[in-house]
């Protein structure tokens, strides 16, 4: 009998876990994602502010997979699904599987302003951490050209993130470090400490996932980068050089801002759309696909959907949320169904395993919950590094970064400030 065939559409978390964990399974693996790379995602704002290079954080996918021997990859674009045929379309043909399993990711949401993606890039992929490193970094140098203070300079020198969640603090703490430490005296027409660095949230509180202590200290440790916090303020234009905020208890607000970043939505891209459209399957208000408790689609038991593309419920009524460990544990989960049904079994429901959130501020400040252990400060951002050290795919991966954060910490250099554009 041919081999049972699992087609894995996605290179990241989610598809990479679930290749991994089919290895002694009966059947043949073909991962299928567009680029050629893993990339870990929770460090691309470290390539975006020079921190760390691209290939710090990224890893081969035929290097990981070259030892598991039922596994191929195939780098190509997935242009749509057949789903009565069991057929994936690609760019240069078609793909078929016995058992599909879909990780593709979220791409970024601009709630209906579309056009505020080509002035406002977010941060998913390693070109865009590529487009907004060139933009930071050529902001400081096209004002360095234009000499004195001017009305240009301080648009120039104005940064404005969008967004207060993880990837928002995260650029935000890193552009007002980048400013205040990396860049000073490096410069001759400009002091970069004179940068304004506004982020702006939505909701009463940054990191809304997280207590509110924690929130808190969070907005201290930025504000001690010169990061002017805004909570409780929506965007209500970007057009590439002036941002207008509305506060929910105040008069609108013009900022002349160059350099506008998003990290404030996102969700599932085309596939998710593809899959609804064939399969009938129901979507939650983020566009994730609503799943069975074993990750499965609703009538479809071939189709598996994991990671940001999925929501799947719990028992507290709360679906599994959009980190790096929802996308790991589902894909890992869905491997030990796709060989429980191949011996006859009926996989179990998934069961998220909280493992504690963490998020970085800047330079030796981080916060952390872990349940009713929470603390911030030198001693998060300790751990922050240990868990992201240990998390990517690769042991040269991890050395590289290891002695890249060390030289970084007591130098407050970042040697990856290159510009490619």
């Amino acid at each position: 009998m041919p081999a049972h065939r699992v087609v894995v559409v996605g290179g990241g978390f989610g598809g990479m876990n679930a290749a991994r964990h089919l290895r002694r399974a009966p059947v043949e693996v073909t991962l299928v994602d567009r680029r050629n790379v893993h990339v870990f995602q929770p460090l691309l704002y470290q390539v975006a502010t020079g921190g760390l290079s691209p290939g710090d954080i990224s890893s081969p996918l035929r290097a990981v997979l070259r030892r598991q021997l039922n596994a191929r990859v195939l780098q190509a674009t997935v242009t749509g699904l057949d789903v009565g045929s069991r057929l994936v379309r690609l760019d240069a043909g078609t793909l078929p599987y016995d058992t599909l399993v879909l990780a593709a990711g979220a791409e970024n949401f601009y709630f209906g302003h579309d056009a505020w993606a080509r002035h406002a890039p977010g941060l998913k992929s390693l070109p865009d951490a590529l487009r907004i490193r060139s933009r930071i970094l050529g902001a400081f140098e096209c004002a360095e050209r234009q000499g004195a203070s001017s009305a240009a300079v301080r648009s120039l020198l104005t940064f404005v993130v969008v967004g207060g969640g993880p990837t928002g603090v995260e650029l935000a703490g890193a552009i007002g470090e980048l400013a205040r430490r990396t860049l000073r005296g490096e410069f001759r027409s400009i002091d970069p400490c004179t940068a304004r660095v506004l982020l702006v949230e939505m909701g009463p509180q940054l990191l809304p996932a997280y207590p509110g202590e924690l929130a808190t200290a969070a907005a201290r440790a930025l504000e001690a980068l010169g990061v002017e916090v805004r909570t409780s303020t929506t965007v209500r234009e970007i057009d590439g050089e002036r941002v207008v905020l509305a506060p929910a208890d105040g008069e609108p607000l013009e900022l002349r801002a160059s350099t506008v970043l998003w990290g404030a939505g996102v969700r599932p891209g085309e596939l998710a759309d593809a899959l609804a459209a064939q399969t009938g399957a129901r979507r939650d208000k983020q566009g994730r696909i609503v799943v069975e408790p074993d990750c499965s689609v609703p009538g479809h038991p071939e189709i598996f959907v994991v990671g940001d593309m999925a929501h799947v419920p719990q028992d507290a009524g709360e679906p599994v949320p959009g980190v790096a460990q929802g996308a790991i544990q589902t894909g890992r989960h869905v491997a030990r169904a796709i060989a429980d049904r191949l011996e006859g079994r009926t996989p179990a429901p998934f069961r998220y395993r909280n493992l504690g959130s963490l998020a970085v501020i800047g330079r030796a400040a981080a916060v952390a919950d872990f349940g009713r252990l929470r603390f911030s400060g030198y001693p998060a951002w300790l751990l922050w590094v240990f868990v992201h050290i240990m998390q990517l795919v690769e042991y040269q991966n991890r050395a590289v970064v290891f002695v890249q954060w060390a030289f970084n910490y007591f130098t407050r250099n970042r040697g990856a400030r290159v510009l490619s554009e």
